[in-house]
């Protein structure tokens, strides 16, 4: 988190425990709070949510926030509300709040941690197949129901398949989420030279099919070679700038199981550990992927990638599958 964006956080916190202890009394009658305690604790929870989002992931984060009010929700039930009906008392507004914010936090953390999960994709790392400004839905049951922040699985479902697109949480830092295709599985050996990849010994199928056009950030216009390439019955386009390197040595990064890689100056060999993944971009030459951090535990894996929900700049591309 950027340090300005760090100081809104501890604004918006500080602000709304102010506005929470100086905010007044419900009067009697009166079905609300004061609107400067209901602004109080909506800048609490964002406050709250910034500052442990840099210590946690979001559904860590959730997680913590879903504790603490399902607590006071649980306590309210079984013994405040109790207590106030023989005195004729209210509940006070941490209660009363706490009681309104745990349902809907208890179902988003539901959904988000084995339904469904958005996201939006950031960089042109996935290009033709998918652009900037795409907001995707995530399947997060697919690959088995797991234990919310651990991530272990608790249920098998699926197992994990080349060619699928996934989101993950980055090796190098955890708490950022990736997607990429898969390309290789736990045994996998992956190879890639002249722009070409061979998992096992077999190279991919992949025929041209003429250039692409993009605008990447803004500023440069691109022209890339388009491919069809083909992995265990699944069928996609990836790109290929001519003349660019296969693997830009400077960049590799020190990463676990890094003996299990070979690179030279044409390309690279892995060997994919077990309980890994081999991730790569289908923008070959413009994308950060396993070549240069290394292999996906599976305990970094969300989901599995299968809609476009929206994209603003191009609504056409609403309902699109993932492929």
């Amino acid at each position: 988190m950027g340090s300005n964006l760090f100081w809104v956080f501890v604004a918006a916190a500080v602000i709304g425990a102010v506005l929470v202890l100086v905010g007044g009394k419900k009067q009697p009658g009166d079905k609300d709070w004061p609107q400067s305690v209901q602004w109080g604790y909506l800048a609490l929870v964002i406050g709250g949510f910034g500052l442990l989002s840099d210590f946690m992931s979001f559904t860590a984060v959730m997680l913590v926030f879903v504790l603490i009010t399902g607590a006071v929700w649980a306590l309210d039930k079984w013994l405040l509300a109790r207590k106030r009906a023989a005195t004729g008392a209210q509940a006070g507004h941490f209660v009363d709040y706490s009681r309104g914010f745990f349902p809907v936090i208890f179902v988003v953390f539901v959904l988000r941690s084995f339904l469904v999960e958005p996201f939006q994709i950031p960089s042109s790392s996935m290009r033709p197949g998918l652009v900037v400004g795409d907001f995707i839905l995530v399947n997060k049951f697919t690959y088995g129901i797991r234990v919310p922040v651990l991530n272990n699985v608790l249920v098998p479902v699926n197992q994990v398949q080349h060619g699928d697109v996934v989101v993950f949480n980055y090796p190098p830092n955890p708490k950022v989420n990736y997607i990429k295709r898969v390309i290789g599985l736990p045994g996998d050996t992956v190879e890639y030279r002249n722009k070409r990849l061979t998992v096992n010994g077999k190279p991919l199928t992949d025929v041209q099919d003429g250039t692409y056009d993009y605008l990447e950030q803004g500023l440069m216009q691109i022209t890339a070679n388009r491919y069809k390439e083909s992995q265990s019955g699944k069928n996609y386009h990836v790109l290929n700038n001519p003349g660019t390197p296969v693997v830009a040595l400077s960049q590799v990064q020190d990463f676990a199981y890094r003996d299990n890689c070979r690179y030279d100056d044409d390309g690279f060999t892995c060997k994919v550990p077990q309980g890994h993944y081999f991730m790569m971009g289908d923008n070959r030459d413009n994308s950060s992927d396993g070549r240069y951090w290394g292999f996906v535990d599976d305990k970094l894996m969300v989901g599995k990638a299968f809609m476009i929900w929206m994209n603003f700049s191009d609504l056409s591309r609403i309902g699109s599958k993932v492929q």
